[in-house]
């Protein structure tokens, strides 16, 4: 079973920094996509930023310029650091992981989701 373990979420003022971690879990042969989502009151899910086999990575429009996206692929684990943070970037961050789970298997997982607000 894989699971997804996500911190560093939190209460932070406008213009500053917040850096999430997430670290996977369970039988995992390999990442094919590793990143975040978040959800926002009333809205729906949408990406924030992912990598993808070969370190290659994607970023929302809204984002770029102000969030990082790394992995260590020893740990199983992915960073976001985000800085000069918005209040319009609160919300519910999941961590989101396609992986090859099995010989000729992929799943696909979804965190619980770590609370970020933008509030002063």
């Amino acid at each position: 079973q894989v699971q997804l373990v996500e911190s560093g979420g939190g209460l932070v003022q406008p213009g500053g920094s917040l850096r999430l971690s997430c670290t996977a879990s369970g039988k995992i042969f390999s990442i094919n996509i590793m990143g975040w989502y978040r959800q926002a009151p009333g809205r729906q899910r949408e990406l924030v930023a992912i990598t993808t086999q070969g370190d290659n990575t994607n970023y929302a429009d809204s984002m770029k310029g102000r969030v990082t996206i790394s992995r260590d692929n020893t740990k199983n684990t992915v960073y976001l650091q985000m800085i000069n943070l918005k209040p319009e970037d609160t919300g519910v961050y999941y961590c989101y992981l396609d992986a090859k789970v099995a010989v000729g298997l992929s799943g696909r997982y979804w965190g619980q989701g770590t609370q970020v607000t933008v509030s002063s």
